[in-house]
Parts: C-alpha cells; structure tokens; sequence
C-alpha cells in the first residue's frame, strides 16, 4: 500500500492551520488532485464530518466520499476516503513551532480496489507527483493565508516528503 508523507511549516497560527486544513471542503483549494470538495450536510466539523470530492485519476475524474473518523482540535484528524476504485487514510498531525507557526506532518495510506490493485507496483511515480502536488499546494495555499493574516514574510518551508 502506497503510503504518502509530507512535512510543512508555515507561520500561520496553529489553529487557523487547522480549522482550514481539517475541513475538508477546503481540499480543493490545496489539493490539486481535487476538482471539487463540499461538505455533506450543515454539520459543523468534526468527526462523523463527511465531504463529497470528485478527484483526478489518470485523465479523468472520481467521485470519493471523505469522513472525519479522528478529530482533536489543533493537534490531529483523520479521514477516511472511499471511491469506487480506491480508499484511502489521511491522517494529519498538527504541532505549534517555536515561531507561533505550525508544522503539519501530513500521512496517507493509498489502497486501490479491485484490479487496480495490480497496477500498484508500477504506480510508483504516480503516487510521488500526487504527494508533491499535494505538498506544494498546501504549502502555497497556507503561505497566502498567513500573508493575508499579517505573517510576516511566511515562507513555509518543506522539512520532509517521501513516498513508501
């Protein structure tokens, strides 16, 4: 099971960066793996939270349903995805840094169903574009929230990313 894992810090408060990152229908905004991200329902977030999202695979796209299983305000959640040919686990750890900045160490667990579960050795590159894009919208999207929260010179820097 391919298995994504991302580091990021950036100077916006512990919890701003998580009420925007645990709420799913934000998803869209740092995921470009993502077309679209709502949430189910008028329920605030928590867990039981559930999100409809329509992600990218290969050239086209999926419908996948996301929900909350883990919620422990500024510090984790973990959601977990199901589609018709794939499930997967994120789950995302949030920690205060010594700057009154955030690190958010960011894990998910890939599993295709089915037949596609043969093409998962030969997936490799696939799953590393699809951790990078993700880091690297993450790390965009919290960069301009800090800007626009009055960070000074946010400049959320990658510690780790690695595909196992």
């Amino acid at each position: 099971m391919p298995r994504l894992h991302e580091i990021i810090e950036t100077r916006l408060p512990l919890q701003d960066t998580f009420a925007f990152i645990a709420d799913f229908a934000n998803s869209e905004v740092w995921d470009p793996g993502t077309v679209s991200s709502k949430r189910i329902g008028s329920t605030s977030v928590g867990a039981g939270t559930s999100y409809d999202l329509v992600v990218k695979v290969g050239r086209g796209t999926a419908p996948m349903v996301y929900t909350i299983e883990t919620f422990e305000p500024d510090a984790r959640v973990v959601l977990r995805g199901e589609g018709a040919t794939v499930t997967a686990r994120d789950d995302i750890r949030f920690e205060a840094t010594a700057d009154g900045g955030t690190r958010v160490d960011y894990t998910a667990d890939i599993e295709l169903k089915g037949w596609m579960r043969l093409l998962t050795p030969f997936l490799g590159g696939a799953f590393r574009k699809l951790g990078d894009d993700a880091r690297t919208g993450m790390t965009r999207a919290l960069v301009e929230r800090a800007a626009a929260a009055g960070a000074a010179d946010d400049s959320a820097a990658v510690d780790t990313a690695s595909v196992r």
